[in-house]
């Protein structure tokens, strides 16, 4: 039997995406943690976290969760307790990659228009915090859906597959369970990155007026100020960062909004229109767990400086090793 041409696009999209992203979240994850692109610890850390989420993010939802259903149908994964697990793994690490920019965005906030709490909160020490409160708040949200999942198949008292138990859409209790999570990820993040966001840009156009009608006045004349371009660079890589989140994000949140409204769940077949957006929005979602490395290179100097210099490492290292052996 040939896989229908929506099958083949999606296989050939995932793998895509796997290839690309996993070596470009890594190289992500060894470049920042060297401490070398010029960027305050704090912002650092966040970075970091940001690009170890985005990983396990491919690693969970697309290697595992996808390209083994499509390469590998009925393996050790296809197990209901293994299919659990790895299910399970992929709402937690969504939660993290989603929550993670949240703090990010409101740690920029608080930097560019909270100057007193500024100090106090933008170190790396509340880094850590705030990253390590995500990750423990995110694996304790996501417990319940280990247990929400029963076999489709029982072959040899071995079960297989993964599907919802009808408990799940008749249960008040796992009604509420539902609505937390939707409201948890991805409503509340998306509301509150625009919050900031907004919030972020009306402070800095009120202080670069006042800043440059200061400046004119002291020194007659318009010059550049140093504060107000390092504040600039620092901006565009936060709303970078935050609009390709939100534009990526956006197909699976109105598909995740008519769904909600309109409590509508049935698709009949992989060709149902339902079907192909709710996949669309998958794929575009996924796909912003790749798209922060772009964003660094393209934005900050030294970071493609850094990408330069790793890409060169190992062949700089062959012809070192050559060398010594011919002397």
């Amino acid at each position: 039997m040939h896989a229908p041409p929506t099958g083949l696009v999606y296989a050939i999209y995932y793998t895509t995406l796997a290839a690309i992203a996993v070596p470009v979240n890594l190289m992500a994850i060894v470049i920042l943690s060297r401490g070398r692109c010029g960027l305050s610890r704090c912002i650092t850390r966040y970075l970091v976290s940001m690009a170890v989420t985005d990983l396990l993010v491919i690693i969970t939802s697309v290697v595992i969760n996808r390209i083994s259903g499509i390469y590998f149908p009925g393996s050790f994964l296809s197990i209901t307790p293994v299919c659990s697990v790895s299910i399970t793994l992929t709402y937690v690490a969504r939660v993290w990659s989603v929550w993670l920019t949240v703090t990010f965005t409101f740690d920029r906030f608080v930097s560019i228009c909270c100057q007193k709490l500024k100090t106090k909160y933008c170190t790396e020490k509340t880094a850590t915090i705030v990253i390590g409160t995500v990750c423990v708040l995110g694996c304790l949200s996501n417990i319940p859906w280990y247990f929400i999942h029963e076999p489709i198949y029982i072959i040899d008292n071995v079960p297989w597959y993964c599907r919802l138990k009808d408990i799940r859409y008749t249960s008040p209790i796992w009604t509420a369970f539902d609505w937390f999570d939707s409201i948890l990820t991805p409503c509340t993040p998306f509301l509150l990155i625009l919050l900031f966001n907004s919030l972020t840009v009306r402070h800095i156009l009120v202080a670069s007026r006042g800043r440059r009608r200061l400046r004119i006045h002291s020194n007659g004349e318009n010059q550049s100020d140093p504060e107000m371009e390092s504040r600039r660079k620092s901006i565009i890589l936060l709303f970078t960062i935050t609009g390709s989140f939100m534009l990526l994000w956006l197909t699976y949140v109105v598909q995740f909004l008519h769904v909600r409204i309109t409590n509508d769940y049935n698709i009949k077949s992989f060709n149902d229109p339902k079907f192909i957006l709710q996949e669309t929005g998958n794929m575009l979602q996924l796909l912003s767990s790749c798209t922060n490395t772009f964003i660094y290179a393209a934005i900050q100097r030294k970071f493609r400086v850094e990408v330069k210099n790793l890409i060169k490492y190992p062949f700089n290292l062959i012809v070192k090793l050559i060398i010594q052996r011919k002397e």
